[in-house]
């Protein structure tokens, strides 16, 4: 968990004066609300695009590559770009939740559930690549080396391809497993917080039984922490595998020992561009801005100035070595004189200005921050980087080492429907996912709250960073010396319009009506109260789905003995789950009053 302590002069990561409260219903409306206008006609229009690629796909399949425009010189062109550009995009998700995570850094909560997700819905559009480029998609289970009666038919291990097949796989599964582990406390509080059955029983099975006890958390963090360290790897490994493809040929241009580290720098470069594009749409349109704030934003434009500058340096780098080898081969790759004026100079052109210039603005602190050129440049990066990889397969090979061989490539309709098709599909599993799950960890958020939320940084500056200021500052802090009637020394008064309620409930931090109040001054007429002074309160995580917050509650409405605990009814029980935000239903919690008898009698 956080320290409640930051430096005054960091921003703050959440903006608005939120409560623990406000974050659950904020991160939840989206999923239990309905979707808006705009959310129709963007998933209409994705949806419409997949069709056209899936009606492209099918086309391809059943009649065969040669719709595509490929040719003897160039065997590798949209397909393998498409690969290579969607594997980088998938780079980002891994980098935020492992790496990020291993360094402790709070900015990465309210953005990386949605790059996990980004990551895992940008491989599948990926791995559909190869498998199309096959020609025979059916027989895809051949690159396993699993056992087959072809007799002597087996992998090629020495082949960087079937590297790809087995760093796809893994990265795809560890992804998936890390995004859902993270999801476990988010989808535990919509399975709390929905009102419609079907919705608690499908999101009680995906939330695995989560109660919210210490148990629970004590191995959520052990299982984050361990997936991290196994997926860490992962964002180097998987492309630097991709760029093997390239760098173990003997084709000019991809011959390169700088590949691998260029290819994982120009991964995040992309993958982070991605993110940008995604999340300044997204805190717009569910209206996330306290969450996803301008210091998200800058902190991961920095990420893309740091790693933009790698790839940069690799450019350079490139094309210098190929300049002073005196090669005439290597004035026909695609960073060379040959590549800037020749036929494919539009693309090389493309490239440099979207990766290489473009990115030089945001070393300009206004425009880091602002919103609209950041989503512009953001835009252009994902261009530029599928230009770097189209340039990289088709410019190297159109012009191989025997000038009868050179040839040119220009894509059919079928090429681009495809490429359509995937950028349609991933939008669509993202709308969709928008929709059902939360694109926010509120659950991690929470922990920084009282760290780098606004209204408690407010508070530090303006009190100091002493404790009792809490007291009479901040609501959620109040908690009741003495569960008996003359504690006002230490609540105040809660008197109303003239008519006193119950002193033992913290109706400031429950953010009560007074027919609550009136409730439940009833009930705990009814149970009875708790005095400090001659009782010892009672462990109430003892009690089936109780952790530290629900106890917190608990005591927040009164009730600190297992003899309340066992006098309350089935009104009752309705009530605390009014009252009490993410009270546990009743299969979670079991029967309390009997685990309550049980535990005062011994």
């Amino acid at each position: 968990m956080s320290s409640h302590y930051e430096a005054p002069i960091r921003e703050p990561l959440v903006t608005g004066e939120k409560t623990y409260h406000d974050i659950s219903v904020e991160v939840g409306a989206p999923v239990l609300g309905r979707a808006n206008k705009t959310w129709y006609i963007v998933f209409t229009l994705a949806l419409i695009a997949f069709l056209w690629g899936l009606g492209c796909i099918i086309y391809t399949v059943s009649t065969g590559i040669g719709v595509w425009g490929l040719n003897k010189t160039i065997g590798w062109a949209w397909d393998i770009t498409n690969f290579v550009w969607w594997v980088g995009i998938g780079h980002a998700g891994t980098l935020i939740s492992a790496v990020l995570l291993l360094f402790r850094q709070k900015w990465r909560m309210a953005v990386n559930r949605s790059a996990e997700a980004m990551t895992i819905f940008a491989v599948v559009q990926a791995g559909l690549f190869p498998i199309i480029h096959m020609g025979r998609p059916w027989l895809a289970y051949w690159v396993l080396p699993i056992p087959n009666q072809f007799g002597s038919l087996w992998v090629n291990f020495n082949s960087p391809l079937l590297w790809d097949v087995f760093a796809i796989s893994t990265y795809l599964s560890v992804s998936l497993v890390f995004w859902w582990t993270g999801l476990l406390p988010d989808f535990a509080m919509l399975r709390d917080r929905t009102t419609n059955e079907f919705q608690k029983k499908i999101y009680g099975i995906l939330s695995f039984g989560w109660s919210g006890r210490v148990k629970d958390w004590q191995r959520f963090e052990e299982v984050s922490l361990v997936l991290a360290g196994l997926a860490t790897p992962l964002v180097l490994s998987v492309h630097t595998i991709v760029s093997f493809d390239f760098a173990t040929s003997v084709v000019p241009g991809w011959h390169s020992t700088i590949f691998p580290p260029y290819f994982v720098a120009g991964a995040i470069f992309s993958g982070f561009a991605m993110v940008q594009t995604l999340l300044i749409i997204m805190r717009k349109v569910v209206n996330l801005q306290d969450y996803i704030t301008l210091l998200h934003i800058e902190y991961m434009n920095k990420v893309i100035l740091l790693t933009g500058g790698i790839v940069s340096v690799a450019y350079i780098t490139e094309f210098f070595i190929g300049w002073y080898s005196g090669t005439s081969y290597e004035n026909y790759t695609y960073l060379s004189f040959g590549a800037a004026t020749g036929p494919y100079a539009w693309a090389f052109w493309a490239l440099i200005i979207c990766n290489f210039v473009v990115p030089l603005t945001l070393w300009v602190k206004k425009l880091r921050r602002n919103i609209l050129w950041t989503f512009i440049v953001a835009l252009v990066i994902n261009i530029g980087m599928w230009f770097e990889r189209f340039d990289i397969i088709v410019i190297d090979l159109s012009k191989g080492r025997t000038p009868s061989s050179w040839a040119m490539f220009s894509p059919t309709f079928v090429d681009i429907g495809v490429f359509i098709g995937t950028i349609g599909f991933f939008f669509v599993l993202f709308l969709l996912y928008a929709r059902t799950f939360p694109v926010i960890a509120q659950a991690e958020v929470k922990t920084i709250l009282k760290s780098s939320g606004e209204y408690y940084k407010n508070l530090r500056a303006k009190h100091g960073d002493d404790v009792p200021h809490h007291a009479e500052s901040d609501p959620t802090a109040k908690e009741p010396e003495a569960n008996v009637k003359d504690s006002d020394a230490f609540m105040g008064s809660t008197s109303s319009e003239g008519t006193s309620h119950e002193a033992t409930v913290n109706a400031d931090a429950l953010n009560l009506t007074d027919t609550q109040k009136d409730q439940l001054d009833a009930m705990l007429a009814r149970i009875g109260t708790y005095n400090p002074q001659t009782e010892k309160s009672d462990d109430l995580q003892k009690l089936d789905g109780v952790g530290p917050v629900l106890e917190q509650h608990l005591h927040q409405v009164g009730i600190y003995k297992y003899d309340q605990i066992s006098k309350l009814t089935k009104e009752d029980y309705e009530l605390l789950d009014e009252v009490i935000e993410n009270f546990p239903i009743a299969t979670n919690r079991g029967d309390w009053n009997v685990q309550a008898t049980e535990l005062k009698n011994k």
